[in-house]
């Protein structure tokens, strides 16, 4: 279950969001707040895995009470306001989405499914443990190297464009098409597809080395993005750029690779 805290200084908007969240069934609402200090106190008992935060709030507003925390209880955040000017900002914040008031079902969905890939990539940029038993359960095979977990079929032609994933006792031959973006955790990978994540034991450059230049490219350390999934790039004002795919998720272009990546043509 995903255990979310609510955190608007109005009860309507509180209780609107409540009931929607209520029909998805592994999200879990165990708390609510009214203001920035009410929050701080509610994270630090309830230790929630998200929070939809509203950005305006007497007191201590939205930002404020995300400075105040320490990091290892900061929960994944989804802002939620009447006002867009937010928005670069918010993601400076490291925000996973960034909704709209009145909030769109389209929109909520999305955001949660964003926040769904988040704590599982969270998960496997824990400690070993955690990540072999995650692999364990995702690859059959928790000592998968990139050579196992990308190994072709015998059938499969060399030539081939396909990823050979393995994934328990099958193998997935995963078209680079269906990639949208992939992220790091540790040494291991997370590749997003629009039907389902794999995670491997890889680094970055060994993934860049098998995939195509032309159609991906690096947009950070940990980061890589399929060009034809780009839907938008925004520039902030420290100089570094904000992704955006077709499917909504926002990702960050670093300004050490901002120079290096050509997105939109």
């Amino acid at each position: 279950m995903i255990r979310t805290l609510i955190v608007d200084d109005e009860p309507l908007a509180r209780r609107g969001l409540e009931l929607r969240l209520a029909g998805q069934p592994d999200v879990e609402v165990v708390g609510q707040a009214g203001n920035g200090r009410e929050a701080g106190f509610a994270i630090a008992a309830l230790k929630p895995d998200l929070m939809f935060l509203d950005i305006q709030m007497p007191e201590m507003d939205g930002f404020a009470l995300l400075r105040s925390l320490p990091a290892e209880s900061l929960p994944l955040t989804v802002f939620v306001t009447a006002y867009d000017q937010y928005a670069l900002d918010a993601f400076a914040a490291c925000a996973v989405d960034y909704l709209l008031k009145p909030v769109e079902e389209v929109r909520l969905a999305q955001a949660l499914q964003t926040v769904r890939e988040r704590l599982r990539a969270r998960e496997a940029g824990g400690d070993r443990d955690k990540l072999l038993r995650l692999l364990a359960r995702v690859s059959g095979k928790a000592d998968l190297t990139l050579a196992d977990a990308l190994a072709q079929d015998e059938a499969e032609p060399a030539s081939s464009p396909r990823l050979a994933i393995r994934d328990g006792n099958r193998t997935v031959r995963l078209d680079p098409d269906s990639i949208r973006w992939i992220d790091a955790a540790g040494d291991y990978l997370c590749i997003h597809t629009a039907e389902e994540n794999f995670v491997i034991r890889a680094t970055m450059r060994e993934m860049e080395q098998r995939l195509d230049p032309r159609r991906f490219q690096r947009i950070h350390r940990s980061t890589i993005v399929n060009l034809s999934c780009v839907r938008e790039l925004r520039s902030h004002l420290n100089g570094e750029y904000f992704v955006t795919l077709e499917s909504g998720q926002t990702l960050k272009l670093s300004r050490s690779y901002k120079d290096k990546v050509h997105l939109l043509h």
